[in-house]
């Protein structure tokens, strides 16, 4: 009798716990529905780099020393998203200058010194600077599947010391 006494009463927390996890999933499901912002319950993996397509791209970033890897291999076609007289002053050696104000203008020019399928890597200068993720975002949008966008790209090339030019 006791046996089945404290089966019962087994039953009856797992029932409870059970309950409860529904009772608590529910909750969080409706509150992040109505939450500004709220969190996806999924994420598209894509391969490396930005896509077009009428998919939002998500913005990949490239880390230093992976980009810095690129650049001594010569694996990467580097562009600065500046405006071209900031660009003029200094830049990443190499670097082709494809600045969001003007890129209509300069793409015709870029489209035929870079094919589609090449490893494009973007950069402008500070932690704020969105150009880079703007020009990658065009570009991914005109039909360059492989961009990334290295933060802070100008800041983190001078400071470590790697080749730079200027057009003055």
């Amino acid at each position: 009798m006791k046996t089945a006494h404290r089966n019962r009463n087994v039953n009856d927390a797992l029932w409870q716990m059970a309950l409860i996890i529904l009772i608590a999933l529910a909750v969080s499901l409706g509150v992040n529905h109505f939450r500004r912002g709220g969190l996806p319950f999924t994420r598209e993996l894509s391969s490396r780099g930005l896509s077009g397509g009428d998919k939002k791209a998500e913005e990949p970033i490239i880390k230093f020393e992976e980009a810095r890897a690129l650049f001594l291999t010569n694996g990467a076609v580097f562009v600065d998203a500046r405006p071209a007289e900031v660009y003029h002053q200094g830049h990443i050696r190499g670097a082709l200058n494809l600045p969001l104000d003007s890129l209509d203008e300069y793409l015709p020019d870029f489209s035929v010194q870079v094919p589609p399928d090449s490893l494009i890597i973007t950069y402008c200068d500070g932690q704020s600077c969105h150009l880079s993720k703007e020009v990658a975002l065009q570009l991914a949008a005109k039909g360059y599947s492989h961009v990334e966008v290295l933060v802070n790209g100008w800041s983190v090339w001078k400071d470590s010391g790697l080749p730079t030019e200027s057009s003055q």
